[in-house]
């Protein structure tokens, strides 16, 4: 039963992490149903996200690698140029983060709030796609160093659960005027930072004293993840290509309605 709960959670994680849908608040509500005792649960949910992290650094990678084999000079300044934007961009997350992390999980890491933040970052979802006008930025090229530092400062809003902080890097980015491709490429492209500084906190916070069996169920759930994870990225942006998110606006404000549904049952 543990390897099917890995398994299982393993695949919410992929599927989740970079959909504008929030990885963690489903994660809490699987925990609800496929959950593990208690502080292995935690460290579980925590490292299987690396899973997903790695399936975007293998997905980009001849996006964000400056030194890869016949690389153009300008191409290589471009490359260096889109690390020191990410950089800046997740300066906001590591600064309040660490100053308000350990409160924000204590006091929200429930399923009310994450069915409440589910219900708001799907409407405005739906109300964002409704109102996009033709983008002015078209190109991550394009995105200046005070729009990445603003997209960063939206970004910590996803320390909320329900939130979802590919949905708000999405929405900070398309506000400022970026196209849905470049928002989602933007928000991938910050993902990796971000997560891998909240991944390191969070094991040095809670530790990672695991038995063999434990190690295994966590390998498990990280392979999963990452092989999951990168079909979605691939699928993801083929979607955008031709789609808009307000199909991920509907999807939260369902389960949503479902989770308020479950608690007052």
């Amino acid at each position: 039963m543990e390897i099917i709960n890995a398994i299982i959670l393993g695949i919410i994680e992929g599927i989740t992490e970079f959909l504008p849908i929030s990885s963690t608040g489903h994660l809490i509500l699987a925990n609800q149903i496929f959950s593990f005792p208690e502080p292995f649960q935690t460290s579980f949910d925590i490292i299987i996200q690396l899973g997903a992290i790695f399936s975007v650094v293998f997905y980009f990678r001849k996006r964000i690698n400056p030194f890869q084999a016949n690389v153009t000079p300008e191409k290589k300044n471009e490359i260096l140029d889109l690390w020191k934007k990410t950089i800046i961009g997740v300066i906001p997350a590591l600064i309040i983060g660490g100053l308000l992390g350990s409160k924000v999980e204590e006091l929200l890491f429930n399923p009310t709030t994450v069915a409440i933040m589910l219900f708001i970052g799907g409407s405005l979802l739906i109300i964002i796609e409704s109102k996009h006008k033709d983008p002015k930025i078209n190109s991550t090229l394009q995105l200046t160093y005070q729009t990445v530092l603003l997209i960063g400062l939206i970004q910590t809003l996803a320390m909320i659960p329900g939130t979802s902080r590919s949905a708000v890097t999405i929405i900070g980015a398309m506000l400022l005027g970026s196209s849905r491709i470049v928002a989602a490429e933007f928000s991938f492209f910050l993902a990796i930072p971000t997560m891998f500084a909240a991944t390191g906190y969070s094991i040095l916070k809670h530790g990672v004293n695991m038995q063999t069996n434990q190690i295994w169920l966590i390998i498990i759930g990280f392979v999963v993840s990452f092989i999951v994870a990168y079909s979605v990225i691939s699928f993801f942006m083929k979607f955008i290509s031709n789609h808009n998110f307000i199909s991920f606006g509907y999807y939260r404000i369902v389960l949503a309605l479902l989770v308020f549904l479950f608690l007052i049952i």
